[in-house]
């Protein structure tokens, strides 16, 4: 091997007498950067890029909320009356139908993303989930129109699920990539704080609707109107998504100078929809991201989908009650998630997103305990033990998922790992908590099942790098100011010696 070649640790007594060619060589591989090679990113960009990305997740989580929370009435409404407990099941279970179909849609879009960008497939996405979300409030009811009235609901579910598929990998991507290194965990937690809007906003209106109409209208027409606003919705996001520019990161690669022409390849393979070569070359990245992406989901959705039916169908409380102490806990959530934001850039991904593994693994059985008890002030303490974990992982698994893969395969890779993750683990929760209380007759198995979720998620946080204030993998450095940009080239140069 020549001397160039050899790395200091492959011979120390080489370096000892060749200090200079080894350093010489070390240059040649890793070369001093340049100002051009500098990202400065503009703030009004930055923002107005996050509001659409945030606003496209709100909606999602909008669309995904209205079904969770009117689970006991679409029951009612879509399936042969009978047993409640069977058409709660039915309901959970046409409900995990669109997180089955999500791995097809981020096979589908991931990689059309990193082909054609993140803007256009975002702006489809956003398309998809309006038609869904709106074509269920039209469906006529199992009453009407018998069988094919779950059948409809279980295509629009479908394709609610095919265009989830390229949304958090794309929106999370654009956010991730648009944002300068030093604040990508402040306002990657936006695009979370649009999960917890979408939640409050959906939570906020079935309970209106349901104080103001009560249940035998709300069983009627009033479930449709949830479903209908998503048609509105859905049009200003997509006028606000295509308002914007692409990414700088993929601007970059596009580019015709020396640097980005290196990354062409991989980016045309990516464009060919070469999933095999994402899982030969990112399989270790895709298992750590399933595994803190099952562990994340398992808890969300236990907590913001399930709980208000766990406390109407278990434990005897009105659907309002649960409902209103949600929302009190999301509220409070979206008031700190932007300052998990700044702490998760300030003291890292990890120990962040640790502290809330640890909170579920640690705190969800007395959580559960002390609603058990019943009454508003255990509900909601015990509620808030569960929050305040949730929100660790909120504020961060935006920042930190799209930092576990390179540039030219991100947003495929993204979508790949988060969707197939989320449809074995996230969408499935109510229905696989709700069997495992019927099955053993305990009200403690959603706390066991978070338990479960959050120890394979801390192993996992313990293998992931640490990746706060650094460069996304295959990008240039993301600065905010010209000042920043100079204080990096500076950092390089050599003290001079005398």
């Amino acid at each position: 091997m020549p001397a160039t070649d050899r790395s200091p640790a492959d011979d120390p007594e080489a370096l000892r007498r060749h200090p200079h060619l080894f350093k010489a060589a070390t240059r040649r591989r890793q070369p001093r950067l340049r100002r051009t090679d500098i990202t400065v990113t503009d703030e009004a960009a930055v923002k107005r890029a996050v509001r659409a990305a945030s606003l496209g997740n709100a909606m999602e989580w909008f669309d995904f909320g209205i079904y969770a929370y009117l689970a006991v009435t679409l029951g009612h409404v879509f399936f042969p009356s009978g047993n409640d407990t069977v058409q709660l099941l039915s309901s959970f279970a046409t409900f995990a139908v669109a997180f089955l179909i999500r791995p097809l849609g981020g096979m589908v879009f991931g990689p059309m993303g990193d082909r054609l960008g993140r803007k256009k497939v975002l702006a489809l996405t956003m398309i998809l989930m309006a038609v869904g979300t709106f074509a269920i409030g039209l469906i006529p009811s199992y009453a009407t129109i018998g069988f094919w009235a779950p059948a409809l609901l279980v295509f629009f579910r479908m394709l609610q699920g095919f265009s989830t598929g390229g949304e958090y990998g794309g929106a999370s991507t654009f956010i991730a990539e648009y944002a300068p290194d030093r604040r990508r965990g402040y306002f990657g937690s936006f695009l979370e704080f649009g999960t917890l809007a979408g939640y409050v906003g959906a939570a906020g209106l079935v309970t209106a609707l349901t104080a103001w109409l009560g249940t035998d209208a709300m069983e009627a027409w009033g479930w449709r109107v949830p479903f209908l606003v998503a048609g509105p919705l859905g049009l200003v996001g997509l006028y606000l998504r295509l308002r914007l520019d692409e990414t700088p990161a993929f601007q970059k690669l596009e580019s015709e100078s020396a640097r980005a022409s290196e990354a062409a390849d991989p980016v045309e393979t990516s464009a060919k929809g070469d999933l095999a070569k994402i899982f030969r070359q990112q399989w270790p990245a895709l298992i750590l991201c399933v595994a803190l992406v099952g562990a994340y989901n398992i808890t969300d959705y236990m907590l913001l989908s399930y709980m208000p039916t766990y406390l109407s169908d278990e434990l005897g409380y009105s659907e309002t009650h649960g409902l209103l102490v949600l929302l009190l806990v999301m509220v409070l959530l979206m008031l700190i998630i932007t300052q998990v934001g700044r702490l998760n850039d300030r003291f890292g991904r990890k120990p962040v997103l640790m502290t809330g593994m640890l909170g579920f693994l640690l705190l969800s059985l007395p959580a559960f305990l002390l609603i058990g008890q019943g009454g508003v002030a255990a509900i909601t303490a015990g509620m808030l033990m569960l929050g305040l974990s949730l929100v660790c992982m909120l504020g961060t698994m935006s920042a930190a998922l799209p930092a576990l893969f390179p540039t030219e395969v991100r947003y495929g890779s993204l979508s790949v790992g988060y969707n197939l993750s989320t449809s074995l683990f996230g969408g499935t929760t109510p229905l696989v908590i709700t069997a495992l209380i019927g099955a053993t007759g305990s009200n403690l198995m959603p706390a066991y099942y978070a338990m479960g979720a959050a120890l394979v998620g801390v192993i996992a946080v313990a293998c992931m790098k640490e990746t706060a204030r650094r460069p996304l993998e295959g990008s240039p450095p993301s600065v905010a100011t010209p000042e920043e940009a100079a204080e990096l080239i500076l950092a390089q140069t050599p003290e001079p010696r005398f």
